[in-house]
């Protein structure tokens, strides 16, 4: 799933290829793709575009003169694919990955697609951003300027539940998912299911401290980076997540997982858990 860097990356990418350039078509081609219906997405077409922004996990193309946006939300497995040429012959609903199109003028365009049986990428078109339910929920952005250890202490005081899903939480924190928060908990050097109320301040800190340098160096990493090798420079960044069995990069210990129903998380006993396993089963708990 494109999380907080990846998407950030994307914004960069689209900031200077679609500034100033005109929509043609935009073409929703996946039944289940568009969840707005008014504007339609028709209303896009002959505008410019202005700015592309991000909020949280979100893409948001807006056009000039106070026009409607583009906003879309990847999802699990949506990416997008630009191109240099799109194709003369429009392309037929319903026929392999392809979820909508986007064509500018001078033949450029991008695709969003999405792989899988299980289709959660999101388009809307819209005149404010905050009509899209997933962007008026979202709670600050880890990266902003004001987003300093005083507002983070403040958001985990009113918590009580396990780090991994307090991180995860998008109405807590926008733009971290399961890839990252995995990331963040080993450079905090804390277990996944410890509870956000038994930190300590220096413990808050350290989190903090994880959070913010582990996202930023991501950022760096996906920054200048082509839209189409954005997933593979993120796999190659990742210590821990997605990495089972191989060694910690710190101490060499092997990365273990815990699966759940449709996810599952990747840690380091010895970094994070003192060498003790966790339970591999839904409702974990350490080992005794």
């Amino acid at each position: 799933m494109p999380e907080l860097p990846e998407v950030e990356a994307l914004r960069d990418f689209l900031q200077d290829h679609l500034v100033g350039r005109e929509f043609v078509r935009v073409l929703p081609l996946a039944v289940s793709v568009l969840k707005t219906y008014d504007p339609p997405p028709s209303a896009l077409e002959g505008r410019r575009v202005a700015a592309v922004r991000r909020h949280g996990k979100f893409l948001d193309v807006a056009t000039a003169d106070e026009g409607p946006r583009l906003v879309t939300h990847l999802a699990r497995a949506g990416w997008l694919q630009w191109r240099d040429s799109v194709p003369a012959a429009p392309p037929r609903p319903g026929k392999g990955p392809l979820a909508l199109r986007a064509v500018l003028d001078h033949g450029q365009g991008f695709d969003l697609t999405e792989a899988g049986t299980q289709k959660r990428l999101a388009v809307y078109v819209v005149q404010d951003p905050a009509e899209v339910p997933g962007i008026a929920r979202l709670g600050p952005d880890p990266l902003a300027v004001d987003f300093d250890e005083a507002r983070f202490t403040a958001l985990l005081a009113g918590e009580r539940r396990q780090l991994k899903g307090a991180l995860r939480d998008q109405s807590l924190i926008a733009g971290v998912g399961n890839a990252y928060s995995d990331e963040i908990l080993h450079a905090a050097r804390m277990s996944p299911f410890k509870l956000t109320g038994s930190l300590t301040p220096e413990e808050t800190h350290r989190l903090y401290e994880a959070l913010r340098s582990t996202l930023t160096e991501a950022v760096e990493r996906s920054r200048g980076v082509a839209a189409g090798r954005l997933k593979a420079e993120k796999r190659s960044g990742l210590r821990v997540h997605g990495r089972t069995g191989q060694p910690c990069p710190v101490c060499g210990d092997t990365v273990r997982e815990v699966s759940f129903a449709d996810s599952s998380l990747q840690y380091c006993p010895t970094c994070q858990t003192g060498g003790r396993p966790l339970a591999d089963r839904r409702l974990s708990r350490l080992l005794k």
